[in-house]
């Protein structure tokens, strides 16, 4: 019984379940800003987070506002932990992933991804005061310890840096911050909206970035963008949401995107 508890629990997540149901429940880690944070309140539109005590805003909350309202649905935010999400996916735990999480050719073999939502570029950041502060190429990161986060293509990208030591990734950004302050780490790899985020939490941070012919080679393994994760093999709800994904245009993101990084909590990113 137990066991078909299960199965019968892992079905719920298909296409036509989350097409049909009244409640739109999307995943995030809540603790990547711009892209989703916690708060303690609902300022700022913010969402109060399912099973818990805070509120998550963001880039990810107001974009997932946008799709439930236009589908008609309840919005739910649930907190799920970076290497958690994928799985809660596929178990119908959650309905979407949109968290910052880009369509890489390995991630679509147990999902499907929506249109992309968000694009940006890749840069480093390092404390103030380092050796590599006024680096302008990737060439000049040369015995730079350098972390990335797991299980993203932040951290496959490091060894691009020719030179550079590649330490173990860290499960989240403010471990990363918490290292790089500490001495444990050089620097990170983080696309640029982040990194904007994290250097105004984090102010004795520095954000360097390149030139397209200095920087990171960007491929379908390693995007500078992000996209919507969802169930495998859900052709209509992938097609309802890219329809929706057109009718926000570049200036409304771009604005979406301002207001997010004004609006993030104090403290450590």
């Amino acid at each position: 019984m137990l066991s078909a508890a299960v199965m019968f629990s892992g079905c719920q997540g298909k296409d036509e379940s989350v097409l049909n149901k009244d409640t739109l429940v999307v995943g995030m880690e809540c603790n990547y800003a711009p892209y989703n944070w916690t708060q303690m309140n609902e300022g700022n539109g913010a969402v109060k987070i399912e099973g818990g005590s805070g509120y998550a805003g963001g880039y990810d909350v107001e974009t997932a506002k946008i799709i439930a309202e236009k589908m008609g649905k309840k919005l739910q935010i649930k907190q799920v932990a970076w290497e958690g999400l994928i799985p809660a996916v596929d178990s119908g735990a959650i309905d979407l992933i949109i968290a910052g999480m880009s369509d890489t050719p390995k991630r679509r073999e147990t999902l499907d991804f929506s249109d992309i939502y968000y694009k940006s570029s890749y840069v480093v950041l390092v404390k103030k005061g380092s050796p590599f502060e006024n680096a302008k190429t990737l060439k000049d990161f040369k015995g730079a310890q350098l972390v990335g986060q797991k299980g993203t293509a932040y951290d496959e990208v490091i060894p691009q840096v020719e030179g550079s030591v590649h330490l173990t990734p860290l499960n989240t950004v403010p471990l990363i911050v918490h290292a790089i302050k500490n001495g444990a780490a050089d620097g990170t790899v983080v696309e640029k909206s982040a990194g904007t985020s994290i250097v105004k939490a984090n102010p004795d941070l520095v954000m360097i970035e390149f030139t397209p012919e200095n920087g990171f080679a960007e491929s379908p393994d390693f995007p500078v963008s992000i996209s919507i994760g969802m169930k495998k093999d859900s052709p209509e709800l992938k097609n309802k949401i890219n329809e929706i994904l057109k009718g926000i245009s570049e200036d409304e993101r771009a604005s979406m995107m301002e207001k997010a990084v004004e609006n993030q909590p104090e403290g450590d990113n």
